[in-house]
C-alpha cells in the first residue's frame, strides 16, 4: 500500500520484504510529517517476527505490529519531532541520539500496554 510521503520500499521488512504497516498508524505519521514540514527518513518500519532483531525477543516487538517506525533525525529536528510526538499521543518513544547523524533516530509507536511493556513510555537506546 502506498502512503503520502513514503515509498513502499521504506516500509518493508528488510528481512522478508513484507509491508504490513497499519493504515491508522500511518495516518498519525503523515499528520506528524505535515505538521513538522521536514522529510522523515525511515530507518525501520515493519519487521516480520523472523527479522534478526525480532526473532530473539521473548515477545514480539512493536515493529511486528505495523504500528512502529524509526526515523533518522538529529539536532533541532529531533527535538521538534520528540515534542510533536509527545503531544500527538504516541505511546512508545525511543531515543537514540549518540554518534553521527546517520546513526541517530527516534522510534515512534502506538501500541497498547501489555505484560512487561507499559505504555505510555519513553526510553533511550
Amino acid at each position: 500500500m502506498s502512503y503520502k510521503y513514503f515509498e513502499d520500499y521504506e516500509l518493508r521488512c528488510s528481512h522478508c520484504g513484507d509491508e504490513r504497516m497499519q493504515p491508522h498508524f500511518m495516518e498519525h505519521i503523515i499528520v506528524l510529517r505535515e505538521l513538522l514540514g521536514f522529510p522523515f527518513v525511515v530507518t525501520s518500519a515493519y519487521r516480520c517476527p523472523d527479522h534478526p532483531i525480532e526473532a530473539p525477543k521473548e515477545s514480539p516487538g512493536a515493529h511486528t505490529t505495523g504500528m512502529a517506525m524509526d526515523i533518522q533525525v538529529s539536532g533541532n529536528n529531533a527535538h521538534r519531532l520528540l515534542d510533536a510526538a509527545l503531544r500527538a499521543g504516541f505511546s512508545g518513544i525511543g531515543i537514540s541520539q549518540k554518534g553521527d547523524h546517520s546513526t541517530r533516530f527516534i522510534h515512534l509507536d502506538k501500541i497498547g500496554t501489555s505484560e512487561g511493556r507499559p505504555r505510555p513510555t519513553v526510553w533511550s537506546y
